[in-house]
Formats: C-alpha cells, structure tokens, sequence
C-alpha cells in the first residue's frame, strides 16, 4: 500500500501508518479490521484513514491535542441530533494501545469535497446552509460543556498574541491589525455562553453538488462567544457568499452589530496561524490568504 508521508509539520509527534492502525483494528473492533485502508490525510491536529467506503479513523499526532477526540466522543452524540448537516459522530471509540498513547475513534466518512479545495464562488449556493448548522449549533451550552483558552473568549484575552502575530510579511497585515482592534474596542459577549464550533474554516467544511454535506472536526468544541465561529464568514465566502450568510443567520439570531465586528477580528486573528506552514498545508496557505483579502475589502 502506498501511503501519504507524514507532512514536515513540527507538530506532528506520533505518526500512524496503516500497520498500526490495523493492528489497533485487529485488537480493539475486530469487526472492522478486514476493510481497505485508503487515504490517509492529515490536520493541524489529526490524522485520518478512510476505512472501506463508509468508515474512517480518526487519531490525535500530538499531546496538545490528545483531549480531542475525547471531546468528540462526549458531545458529538448530544449535538448531532441538533444539526440540520451531517457530523462525524463516532460510532465507535478506540482507546489506547500497542504503543499508541490516545483515544482515537472510528467515524463515518462524510461524502464530499473539502471546501478549502473548491472555488470560492460557488460556495455562495449552500451559504444559507452553513448558517442554518451554525444557528441550530449555537444555542446555551450546559454548565459542564468544555471550555477553550483559544476558542469563544473574550478578544482581550488573546489580543497581545493575536497582534504580535501580524508581522509585516502578513499580507494586508495593518487592515488586519485595524480588525482586531475593532473587535477590541466593540462591546463583550455578555450573554449565556453557547455552543461554539471552535474552527468551521473551509478546511473543515465538506460539500458536494451545490450543498453542505457535513461541518468535521469538533475537537475544538466548547462554550462562548460564537463570533470566533462567524469569522467564517470572511475565511469562507466572497463578498455575495458572505452577505448570504449573514442574513441568514441574521434570521435565527439576531446578532448584534458588535458580535459581527468580533468575528471579523477573529477572522483577522486567523490569517498568520493559517499561512504558517505553506508548504506543509498549501489549502490552508490559501485561506489564510483568501482571508486576509475578505477581512481588508469586506
């Protein structure tokens, strides 16, 4: 079998090649392990093996990230009977062992392209539907729902970091700066926490045939602000996509001015983070780029 190598993401501390994930098959739902291994690719903290034609794995490659899939298990179940657009609820948990050290799970596998890989203006016909999931997502969240330091937050907690990574080969990095400082200046979320998705970028957004055909990646998971979710609006869409999904999410929530002026900050936050490793994640490069353009003339 011919496998994807590992990127050159200094992140990336634990690799699983298809042996591994076999073996943990083998041990642990063995009902499975006679399907093909295909496909593997990687996230910024992820990796996934698609498993037969309606499966796939989903595994942690570093430490930071190992709680992720973790959450996953815990609130997928609750919160896909919410949402109007498929979600990788996993149907089975794999738990540590043969040397690997994390949770892992077995996930279906959302039919579809990735939308970072699509072209941006015909994303504008399933706007409406990426608002409709956000809006049935963002509801109050429970008491025990998780936090994120890096999610949902007041921009003041994040601020210093966020501009400290806006250096002058960030393209349009002073209309970025002017965003973040908007968002700062603009009044706090001062409701009920809801839930937050914590990266629907279009890395993590699948579609196929002029609709949304799955919202992937709930590692990032928690309670908050939902402006650091609305930022894709900017990472996302053009111009008519963007007015599209604003109005409809206008429908549901209502939001205020002052939330649509944080998301647009978080969406300046993002551009740096996105165009770290271009090589190594060239889709990424390309929203992150696509970003900054959206945030400086949207």
């Amino acid at each position: 079998m011919t496998t994807s190598p590992p990127p050159r993401h200094p992140k990336i501390e634990i690799d699983v090649d298809a042996d591994l994930a076999r073996a943990l098959l083998v041990q642990q739902h063995p009902h499975l392990a006679h399907l093909p291994l295909h496909g593997r690719t990687f996230g910024w903290d992820n990796l996934t093996w698609r498993l037969g034609d309606d499966l796939a794995l989903r595994f942690p490659v570093r430490e930071m990230s190992s709680t992720l899939v973790a959450r996953e298990q815990r609130w997928l179940p609750v919160l896909a009977e919410q949402l109007p657009v498929p979600v990788p609820r996993p149907v089975r948990d794999g738990r540590p062992g043969l040397g690997y050290p994390w949770t892992w799970s077995v996930v279906p596998w959302l039919q579809g392209a990735p939308v970072a890989a699509t072209p941006v203006t015909g994303r504008t016909g399933w706007a409406r539907e990426l608002a409709d999931a956000l809006a049935a997502l963002h509801h109050p969240a429970p008491p025990d729902a998780p936090t994120n330091p890096y999610r949902g937050v007041p921009l003041a907690q994040r601020y210093d970091v966020m501009v400290a990574r806006l250096t002058a080969d960030v393209p349009h990095a002073d209309a970025l700066r002017d965003a973040l400082d908007a968002g700062l200046a603009a009044p706090a979320w001062d409701r009920d926490p809801v839930w937050v998705h914590g990266d629907p970028h279009p890395g993590n957004l699948v579609a196929a045939g002029g609709h949304l055909t799955g919202l992937i990646d709930f590692g990032d998971l928690c309670s908050g602000d939902p402006a650091s979710d609305l930022a894709t609006a900017w990472m996302t869409f053009d111009a008519a996509g963007r007015a599209a999904f604003v109005a409809r999410t206008q429908e549901a929530h209502r939001w205020d001015d002052a939330t649509w002026v944080r998301a647009r900050a978080w969406a300046a936050s993002y551009v740096p983070v996105l165009l770290a490793h271009p090589d190594e994640y060239p889709l990424m490069a390309e929203v992150g780029r696509h970003t900054a353009v959206q945030v400086a003339h949207g």
